[in-house]
């Protein structure tokens, strides 16, 4: 005769617990302990895989290990010591983006978290005015208001086709003109410089920049264009974004270059005229 189990006798193996999605402070899940796990002794930002620590312990982000001989609370070895356990942890975490304090308020994986503050619209930018001294920092939608309200050299002009006009340009030393252009929604900042390249040479540099992120520069192109009466001189090419700094176009020439002797034949009274399209794919 079979003897039927009682449901008190059955057994049955507990399935394995789901993995579950953690969240640092600025979220609802919020924890102070769990924060206090990935704190750089060092600059105490979040310290993320790999992680390295010292013979004791303590941990140090990547940006400050490369600074550091020793550990900031001990003094003891850094070496290579790596915290594995705390890794896992960290695989299963979401961390709030380093321009919280800023507006942001987006979580991410620690392998998702450099590429977003790398285009987060929150970050904050430099002032991009050439040739002042200016120490402003603000977010990307801010900067065109800034420019407006506190560079009064630079003006503003609507429009996708427009003349960038650089008045005295014979005044010796290097100088710059800067204009900003708007149109299809977007500011760009129209900037001539005129540098001395060695003793007695000049050149000038002529480039457009989106207030914008790479992205959005890329569904945009611009020209230059200098013309005469028998003359006509061109440059097409994508406007930098906010993000790729002028100086370093200028550097390599990637940007409308000519002499200081074609400038003056296409220029009149001093005053050079610079037709400037921009188009959107």
């Amino acid at each position: 005769m079979r003897r039927r189990a009682s449901p008190s006798s059955l057994r049955t193996s507990p399935s394995p617990p789901r993995r579950k999605v953690l969240a640092l402070p600025g979220t609802t899940a919020a924890s102070n302990d769990v924060k206090s796990l990935f704190e750089c002794q060092e600059c105490c930002g979040f310290v993320l895989p790999p992680i390295p620590q010292c013979e004791n312990g303590h941990l140090v982000c990547r940006s400050c290990r490369p600074k550091l001989t020793r550990c900031p609370i001990c003094k003891g070895q850094l070496g290579s010591i790596r915290n594995l356990a705390l890794e896992k942890v960290a695989d299963t975490m979401l961390f709030p983006c380093k321009y919280t304090s800023c507006g942001c308020e987006k979580t991410l994986r620690h392998t998702e978290k450099a590429d977003h503050e790398e285009i987060c619209k929150f970050r904050p930018y430099p002032c991009p005015c050439p040739g002042t001294c200016c120490k402003w920092r603000g977010a990307l939608h801010a900067i065109s208001p800034h420019l407006m309200q506190h560079h009064e050299s630079v003006t503003t002009i609507e429009g996708a086709d427009v003349v960038f006009l650089a008045t005295n340009i014979n005044i010796p030393g290097p100088i710059d003109w800067v204009m900003l252009q708007h149109c299809f929604g977007f500011h760009f900042m129209l900037v001539l410089e005129k540098q001395e390249i060695h003793e007695g040479h000049q050149q000038f540099f002529a480039i457009a920049q989106l207030l914008g992120t790479r992205k959005q520069a890329e569904n945009f192109a611009y020209r230059f264009q200098l013309t005469s009466e028998t003359r006509r001189l061109t440059w097409e090419g994508t406007p930098r974004s906010i993000d790729e700094r002028i100086a370093a176009a200028i550097v390599k020439s990637d940007c409308f270059v000519f002499e200081t002797n074609t400038a003056e034949f296409f220029a009149e009274d001093n005053n050079l005229s610079i037709s400037v399209t921009i188009f959107m794919y």
